[in-house]
């Protein structure tokens, strides 16, 4: 996968994520959950965006770590929403927790190339 298609992946899973919240209850807890999920959702990929400019390996790396830490508490939320029952797109809901996994895995992944290649220099 390039960089380009990642970047589109997390692109089009914050449009996923924000299509979800759509479908979720006008409620306290609702409405705290819609506002933490799209900041974490949108964050991962603006911050994929900051990953790709990086001025070193190591500023790479870390850029990449605050992905991976967004994309960790979207998951958190995700199941928030679909243990306290806030959306009734089951669908939606599991596109968004299978897609989420998955990019967590790239993300460890290409953290651990990353620190692999950075110690080899």
């Amino acid at each position: 996968m390039n960089k380009f298609d990642l970047e589109e992946r997390l692109i089009w899973f914050s449009v996923n994520i924000i299509d979800l919240t759509k479908t979720m209850q006008n409620s306290f807890p609702g409405m705290h959950l819609i506002k933490q999920i799209v900041r974490s959702s949108t964050s991962s990929a603006l911050n994929y965006g900051e990953a790709q400019s990086a001025e070193s390996p190591r500023d790479f790396i870390h850029k990449m770590g605050v992905c991976l830490k967004e994309l960790r508490e979207t998951f958190i939320n995700i199941k928030i929403i679909k243990y306290g029952k806030l959306s009734n797109e089951l669908e939606l809901l599991e596109k968004c927790y299978n897609e989420n996994n998955e990019l967590i895995s790239i993300f460890v992944k290409s953290i651990e190339t990353a620190k692999k290649n950075n110690k080899t220099k």
